[in-house]
């Protein structure tokens, strides 16, 4: 029985399962370990390895296999750190080795596990449940872990489980990242080991003068809301300090200017010594300091300054063998993110770095783009610039001696690949993810004097003189994330959505990446203007191309998140050019955001109120004159459905007929399998609806 591509794709998370991912490469590049579903619809993650001479691929560590009870009673830590890194799978979704690579520690329902990557044997360690983010240390002696929020140690044998550190209050822990390092910063850990496996470098987290938000369940009122320390643009963050823990339990305190620079960003300790990264609240600046592990005092490696805002990188701070710092900075004169070496670029202008994977060495591992719709995997050796991928599409990577692992997707072909490149031979490593029973017919254009990225895509089998087509915009259009790419599998929804009789249209406007610094910074203190205008213009230039398909008389617009916040915005802002929208999880009020990002593009509520008023649904809300259809999850603790019921108020005061749909239990993501299939059914059926006239 052939199955629907909506049930397809809620099936296999958006055939995310059965992709191989988190790759770590032996230091004697014999093994490879990655993670891995056993099929494209099962959301049972294993921990695989390897043969990095043979290619023999081996699950050495099966949930199935363990007897352990199901994932309905995960710390809440885990269940946070999930939601912050968009995990969509279960079973072993994170592991920690120690530095051979010969031994792993993870975690299932809380508990705490070690498997031995020669034997595949797996042994429960009887650690203080519940168990989150188990990290060996480099030597495999003993295991660091947070239980609650007290970071804890325990011996590879099991023996000698024990707190390192006590939080001095149920507001304090140690050795985990507080909300925004986690969902803005991309640092999702909160402690560190010294390379010789003596101290750890742990964050205490006091989120004592964080405001708190209540999550209810209003489908089932019998229980409680949940509490979180939610630090809304304008209101005081959690309060983050370092200290540095002997395993004997002697502590130092790591003294810096936290009053200047609160935000802690990121760490390295290598065998040149400890590194941190410390940011301003404006973040207009980032500062790299070495830290004296002896008495935790530090000094100033390097600052990156910009009027504007400062980015942090993947992958940085780290070092060259010699110990020159790798970092980039944003060359104003040729508007390039470039990498540099003790201060030095040596990457070359019109090369937009996104990422550094690796230093080996002098040896320099990167991800950058030329074209902002490819990302691809590159080299620097010496002075020389090597591209380590070919042909359209979006790579990644990992390195260790000769063995490389490089990771991709590409626009010609569905799926993800991944080969193992050693000295002797490549490898590919299997996917198990299901093929898509749509294949996209997508076009890449150019919108517009800016040259907006766009994404043109028309019912399979369309031809012209068969009728002018409702148009669909489907953007995300916000900064830090990219919908127009070279990778064939992000078109498909787009294409069943096409297929259901739309002209849909996806554009990447200002503020997006990979278009240089002054391109991300056209929306400071402002997303409407740029953001709106370029999906106009991205609108125009495809109906200009297509005029057999394009109805410019019905256009709808539907988005999630930014998306949906822009959705809202196009009907209200231009009802001339948007006829109906739908709004999934839309930002309605800046001011109940996150400090991290919200204060980064618009400034901080009390010194630039009107950017937030000129920014905000709710303003608008009186001017409602079209369609607009709402939906959200009710259990989102990202962007909280106070947003949404806000702006539903604000209309129903106003007169505006409007559509509410309230998602129960449903978070930021949307994982749920029936959830997932019906809602693109009911977007459709509402949009038709609405432009069918």
């Amino acid at each position: 029985m052939s199955i629907s591509y909506p049930r397809q794709s809620a099936r296999t998370r958006r055939f995310s399962l059965g992709v191989p991912r988190a790759f770590q490469i032996a230091p004697d590049e014999a093994r490879v370990v990655f993670l891995r579903t056993r099929a494209g619809d099962d959301p049972v993650t294993c921990l695989w390895t390897l043969d990095a001479a043979t290619g023999e691929e081996r699950c050495v560590a099966d949930p199935a296999a363990l007897d352990v009870p199901g994932e309905e009673d995960l710390p809440a830590e885990e269940r946070a750190r999930r939601e912050r890194a968009r995990e969509q799978a279960g079973g072993i979704v994170g592991y920690a080795t120690d530095r051979a690579v010969k031994q792993a520690a993870f975690t299932l329902a809380g508990r705490l596990y070690v498997v031995d990557l020669d034997t595949a044997l797996v042994r429960e360690l009887p650690a203080q449940a519940p168990v989150f983010d188990p990290r060996p240390d480099p030597a495999g002696r003993r295991i660091a872990y947070v239980s609650g929020r007290t970071l804890r140690l325990i011996e590879i044998d099991g023996t000698d489980d024990r707190a390192l550190v006590q939080p001095e209050s149920d507001q304090i822990s140690y050795g985990l990242a507080e909300f925004v390092a986690a969902e803005e910063m991309n640092r999702m850990r909160g402690h560190w080991w010294s390379p010789d496996g003596g101290t750890l470098l742990a964050a205490r987290v006091d989120e004592t003068p964080v405001q708190r938000w209540h999550i209810a369940d209003p489908a089932n009122p019998d229980r409680p809301p949940s509490e979180i320390a939610y630090p809304a643009a304008g209101t005081p963050n959690a309060l983050v300090s370092l200290v540095l823990l002997k395993v004997d339990g002697r502590r130092t305190t790591v003294a810096w200017d936290r009053g200047m620079f609160p935000y802690f960003v990121a760490a390295c300790w290598d065998r040149h010594g400890l590194l941190v990264v410390v940011q301003p609240r404006d973040q207009r600046a980032q500062r790299v300091l070495s830290i004296d592990p002896s008495n935790g005092e530090t000094s100033l490696v390097h600052t990156e300054h910009d009027p504007v805002w400062t980015d942090i990188v993947p992958g940085l701070p780290v070092r060259t063998n010699s110990g020159d710092l790798v970092w980039t900075t944003e060359d104003r004169g040729t508007d390039t993110r470039r990498i540099t070496v003790a201060g030095e670029p040596v990457t070359p202008a019109g090369l937009q770095v996104r990422s550094v994977l690796g230093v080996e060495g002098e040896s320099i591992l990167f991800t950058a783009s030329q074209e902002p719709t490819e990302v691809h995997l590159y080299s620097r050796d010496g002075a020389e610039i090597t591209r380590l991928t070919e042909g359209p599409g979006v790579f990644g990577g990992v390195r260790c001696g000769g063995v490389t692992v490089v990771t991709g997707a590409r626009l010609d072909r569905p799926g993800a690949e991944t080969e193992v490149r050693t000295p002797a031979g490549t490898h590919a490593v299997a996917s198990f993810a299901e093929t898509p029973v749509i294949t996209p017919r997508v076009e890449l254009l150019r919108a517009g004097d800016r040259e907006i990225r766009t994404a043109v895509l028309l019912p399979t089998g369309w031809e012209p003189g068969q009728g002018r087509l409702p148009v669909l915009m489907d953007p995300y259009g916000g900064p830090h994330a990219q919908r127009v790419l070279a990778v064939q599998r992000m078109y498909c929804e787009a294409q069943w959505l096409a297929d259901q009789g739309f002209a849909v249209v996806i554009a990447d406007g200002r503020g997006t990446p990979a278009r240089g610094p002054a391109w991300e910074r056209a929306v400071h203190g402002d997303f409407v203007g740029p953001v709106l205008d370029d999906q106009i213009t991205a609108l125009i230039e495809a109906a200009r191309k297509h005029p057999a398909a394009f109805d410019l008389d019905r256009v709808g617009i539907r988005g999630w998140s930014f998306g949906g916040w822009l959705a809202g915005l196009a009907v209200l802002e231009r009802p001339d050019v948007f006829h109906v929208g739908i709004a999934g999880a839309p930002v309605t009020d800046w001011r109940l955001y996150d400090t991290h990002y919200t204060e980064r593009y618009l400034g901080h509520p009390e010194e630039d109120p009107d950017n937030y008023a000129a920014n905000s649904l709710i303003e608008r809300a009186a001017g409602l004159k079209r369609p607009l259809m709402i939906i959200h999850g009710l259990a989102d603790d990202n962007v909280v459905a106070a947003h949404t019921l806000r702006l539903s108020s604000a209309l129903l005061a106003a007169g505006r007929p409007h559509t509410v749909l309230p998602l129960s239990g449903v978070t930021h993501m949307t994982p749920q399998e029936v959830v997932a299939e019906n809602l693109l059914h009911i977007q459709v059926d509402y949009l038709k609806a609405a432009l069918s006239s």
